[in-house]
């Protein structure tokens, strides 16, 4: 029998927000950014995305841009603080039982998300995934973010090229397993298009349009 993944976006999929955004906001809560210059510009930024009207590296190399300076272990208890109150209240009440089903089938399971991986990584952990796909981060020899990505941002075909990647390395490819995605956006498209199931969770309106066109299930995981 052919072997299942199931892959799922994180941001509006599995958590009623953006993790991107929420981080923003917390670090202006705790005065590391400042909010009257920086709040705008995220606002405009989470709108072009939902809009897909932003490029892919801009987007990313504006987020990752806010770890700039300082090294991963001096990020650390503001990361997880912010996970802690900022990301994991907010996961949807109807993802438990979801992951908990693709378990139970004996699916691997991957998160697959925009959002970088440093600020991922704790989320992913939580939720019990063991493998995760996140836009990589760049880092100088000392070991500090210099606010820029490495290698593709894991973003619109981006996940497809990231997803092969990964695969090859074990000796795998997208047509050789039955792969099941979740995303609530246009943005991940390509991702769903090649996915056997594609599954639209509380869409964005063009999505839910297509997704009724094309007859691909609609889920809803906020109750």
């Amino acid at each position: 029998m052919m072997q299942s993944l199931a892959i799922f976006d994180l941001d509006h999929t599995l958590l009623d927000g953006d993790s991107d955004a929420l981080w923003c906001a917390f670090l202006i809560d705790e005065g590391v950014l400042d909010g009257a210059s920086f709040g705008p510009r995220n606002a405009e930024t989470e709108r072009g995305y939902r809009a897909g009207s932003i490029s892919t590296q801009a987007f990313c190399d504006f987020y990752i841009g806010t770890l700039a300076g300082r090294t991963s272990a001096q990020w650390q208890p503001l990361r997880q603080r912010f996970v802690d109150e900022r990301v994991l209240p907010r996961i949807k009440p109807g993802t438990a039982a979801l992951l908990r089903r693709h378990r139970q089938q004996g699916d691997l399971l991957m998160l697959s998300t925009a959002t970088n991986r440093f600020i991922t990584e704790p989320t992913a952990s939580a939720l019990g995934f063991e493998h995760l796909i996140g836009t990589d981060c760049e880092t100088d020899g000392q070991g500090r973010f210099t606010g820029r990505t490495r290698g593709t941002p894991n973003m619109r075909a981006g996940k497809i090229e990231n997803l092969s990647a990964w695969l090859a390395a074990r000796g795998q490819t997208i047509g050789g397993l039955t792969v099941s995605f979740y995303s609530d956006s246009m943005n991940d498209l390509p991702l769903l298009e090649a996915a056997q199931q594609p599954v639209a969770v509380d869409p964005e309106p063009a999505l839910r349009a297509l997704a009724t066109t094309r007859g691909w299930p609609i889920v809803s995981l906020l109750s």
